[in-house]
């Protein structure tokens, strides 16, 4: 997990540093809720856009196989998510597809294994205000509360929508 964290530490001082940019106010983030939820993303990914977003989320200091990235991740979301400890520090993924649209079995079974998100097939064409409910409900359990809406059903562009990719913590 040492290679993870590194990799980690400087998608997270890139990321700062390009958010900081021509931005004079504060700036608070969860890189490990970005890289993860993009290492779910990642995991979907072929040529030349896997080897984009390996590169942005510095993955090459991880070396060996892209299996051993989401082990890792795997690892580093069961540590994060530990009952036994002092502090309370929850993550979670969530998975959203249009259910016209067919995800591959394999990525949605390894979204399962490593990073403990399953995939909620909504209707975001036709029903796009109780998709976006659903979607709302589920961040607003999962964060005991704290972020109540994610998404506002009148500013989807609905026909776009083919999944949505959550992640939160509390």
């Amino acid at each position: 997990m040492d290679a993870l964290s590194e990799a980690n530490g400087t998608f997270a001082l890139n990321l700062l540093k390009k958010l900081g940019e021509n931005n004079s106010n504060n700036l608070f983030f969860s890189p490990v809720s970005i890289s993860s939820a993009l290492a779910m993303v990642f995991m979907g990914a072929k040529g030349n856009t896997a080897a984009q977003m390996s590169q942005a989320l510095c993955f090459s200091k991880i070396g060996g196989e892209d299996g051993d990235i989401h082990r890792g991740f795997q690892s580093l979301l069961v540590a994060i998510n530990r009952t036994d400890t002092e502090y309370v520090l929850r993550t979670a993924n969530g998975l959203f597809g249009e259910k016209s649209y067919d995800f591959l079995t394999g990525f949605t079974d390894s979204c399962g294994e490593f990073y403990q998100a399953t995939i909620k097939q909504l209707d975001f064409v036709n029903d796009t205000e109780k998709s976006t409910t659903r979607v709302n409900s589920w961040v607003a359990d999962k964060t005991k509360g704290e972020n109540i809406l994610l998404f506002y059903f009148d500013n989807i562009l609905n026909s776009f929508i083919v999944s949505s990719l959550q992640n939160c913590q509390i």
